[in-house]
């Protein structure tokens, strides 16, 4: 399971990314894992005022480069086989925005994209000690894992470590995004702040972001092991 990607906006490839499983003879790679020759765009943004203020747009902008909240996407290219599947070697600390904010927001599994509730519930997976779940809100921006991937996922992801953290919540409600905001400056319009926590939806700086990632607030969850949740699934069958 893979951190952010903050990157300049790129002219991506206009094709529906498809709901495919990714498991390579490298082992169980996410399909929401960035891959090698995926890469940020040029920069072709823009500053237009609208009626409630300035807005960020893309010069040659479509309706898919925005969520569902209408927040502005990162753009990235994408590498995919013939049978249009995600290809090339995975860069672990990296996760395609645009396979992101589709498993996100569907709330599919970010192993293989299928949908993710299980039996349980959702489950969401982090690093040991990544989140805090005594704090509020928790937030991840990690999507679900569905039933069949949660165990494979946790055992073989580099960035879980073997160890993770489940939780399995039973709602997760958007939040809001991760990302860049955008202004003018020297070089016209550029970065001018990296937030280091989320903007929640409704946030008055939205306008001018460019998000790389969705993030939902886990609201009714416990935390468990993975022996625990693979018992769990086990007996839910």
């Amino acid at each position: 399971m893979s951190p952010v990607l903050v990157g300049r906006a790129r002219e991506q490839t206009r094709e529906m990314t498809p709901s495919v499983r990714t498991a390579t003879d490298t082992g169980l790679v996410p399909f929401i894992t960035l891959r090698e020759g995926e890469e940020a765009a040029p920069d072709n943004l823009i500053i237009l005022s609208s009626p409630s203020g300035l807005r960020l747009y893309y010069a040659d902008e479509d309706p898919r480069d925005r969520d569902l909240h209408g927040v502005l996407m990162a753009r990235c290219s994408f590498t995919m086989d013939r049978h249009k599947m995600p290809t090339g070697r995975p860069q672990w600390k990296l996760m395609h925005p645009h396979r992101q904010m589709m498993t996100m927001q569907a709330m599919r599994c970010q192993i293989c994209a299928e949908p993710a509730r299980t039996p349980l519930g959702f489950v969401f997976l982090a690093g040991p000690g990544t989140i805090d779940p005594e704090q509020a809100p928790t937030l991840t921006n990690q999507p679900p894992v569905c039933a069949q991937h949660a165990v494979p996922a946790a055992r073989l992801c580099p960035h879980l470590a073997g160890h993770p953290m489940v939780f399995i919540a039973r709602s997760a409600p958007l939040y809001g995004v991760q990302g860049a905001l955008y202004g003018y400056g020297e070089s016209g319009v550029q970065v001018v702040a990296q937030p280091d926590e989320p903007l929640p939806y409704g946030h008055p700086n939205l306008p001018t972001f460019l998000a790389s990632q969705i993030v939902r607030r886990l609201g009714s969850f416990r935390v468990t092991g993975i022996d625990d949740l693979e018992r769990e699934l086990k007996h839910a069958a």
